[in-house]
């Protein structure tokens, strides 16, 4: 196997990514640049059924996996010879679409005798937000907040991470996308509904902040998605208005509650940095209220662009190339998992 080049900054890592309905693949140029970042949708293979489909999902992943990572490729204007090493998402996820993605990079790594490293998907996501922002430095808060998580961080010198609470049963992008469900909007739910409520009045409907008086860091939002559900069942058939003002009322209460908690770690912690990650940070009910809370309490707040809030392979090869620069490969025995906690940055077990 090849060894690890000692020059970070000119390092090409691939990055492949493959934990839910995405395919993608990035080639990264050291710490920041991004010289390609390819992602296959699959909302057309799980439209019909109004979510994810886990064994649809792996199977489109196994017909898409090898294009993706000759489009990164391609668009870098790089080939394999020039790539330093491989680093992929390893979980947590959909156990089969993360194989795809894995298997794969192990034999590629394999064949090119090149560095393997894997990566926890939340740490992916964390490291986005200093690949989108550079002048952004440990330690902060990282607010990771998307259809599978909801979590609050202190991110401290040299990539190590803390978790400070989390949501205790659904994430807020799963309530995004069944509340959208319930109002009849199109899939995927969560962007959905945010257009719905750029109509509505966020006033309309008085739905529960959960935990939002509570002591701790800890989320929850099965509630505020049962109010919903009542809320919608007493009505019967809703207007288009009617419609626009539940979306626009649970988005409040929803962003309320994640601005609240985001408030109290800072404080906790007596940091003024915030970055915001994952899907639902590109919600921008969310942007406005943080940016707003941010002026008023003197704290800065960091969003990666859009394309780097959803599922992305970029932010993969990051945090790949931060546990390369430690010294980490995993071998061939590398295995998906679909749950595990974030030790670190590094994936659990990992060498």
């Amino acid at each position: 196997m090849a060894l690890i080049p000692r020059d970070i900054d000119t390092r090409l890592v691939l990055g492949i990514e493959s934990s839910c309905d995405e395919m993608a693949a990035a080639v990264l140029r050291g710490p920041s640049e991004i010289l390609s970042s390819c992602v296959h949708s699959q909302d057309w293979v799980h439209e019909p059924y109004g979510g994810v489909v886990p064994e649809l999902a792996s199977r489109d992943h196994v017909r898409a996996v090898s294009a993706v990572v000759e489009a990164a490729l391609s668009e870098a204007h790089v080939s394999l010879d020039d790539v330093s090493a491989v680093a992929v998402t390893a979980g947590p996820g959909l156990v089969g679409s993360l194989l795809v993605g894995l298997s794969f990079a192990k034999a590629l790594a394999y064949r090119c005798g090149l560095p393997l490293v894997g990566v926890h998907h939340l740490s992916g996501h964390l490291a986005s937000a200093e690949l989108a922002d550079p002048s952004l430095r440990p330690p902060y808060v990282g607010l990771v907040v998307s259809g599978g998580h909801t979590a609050l961080y202190r991110v401290a010198e040299a990539g190590e991470v803390k978790l400070l609470g989390e949501t205790r049963d659904d994430a807020a992008g799963e309530a995004f996308d069944k509340v959208a469900a319930l109002l009849g909007l199109p899939y995927p739910g969560g962007p959905s509904l945010a257009r719905a409520a750029e109509e509505g009045d966020e006033h309309a409907v008085d739905f529960p902040r959960p935990l939002l008086g509570s002591p701790g860091l800890d989320f929850s939002y099965s509630g505020l998605k049962t109010a919903v559900a009542v809320e919608v069942e007493r009505r019967g058939r809703l207007t288009p208005r009617e419609v626009a003002d539940i979306a626009a009322s649970f988005q409040a209460a929803a962003v309320d509650v994640l601005v609240a908690r985001a408030r109290r770690a800072l404080g906790d912690q007596g940091l003024l940095q915030l970055a915001v990650v994952g899907g639902v940070a590109a919600n921008q009910r969310l942007r406005g209220a943080l940016e707003q809370a941010g002026r008023e309490e003197g704290f800065r707040v960091s969003f990666p662009p859009l394309a780097l809030c959803t599922d992305n392979a970029a932010m993969i090869a990051a945090a790949g190339l931060r546990e390369l620069s430690r010294g980490r490969r995993d071998g061939l025995d590398l295995n998906a998992f679909s749950r595990a906690p974030l030790q670190g940055g590094a994936v659990a077990g990992g060498s």
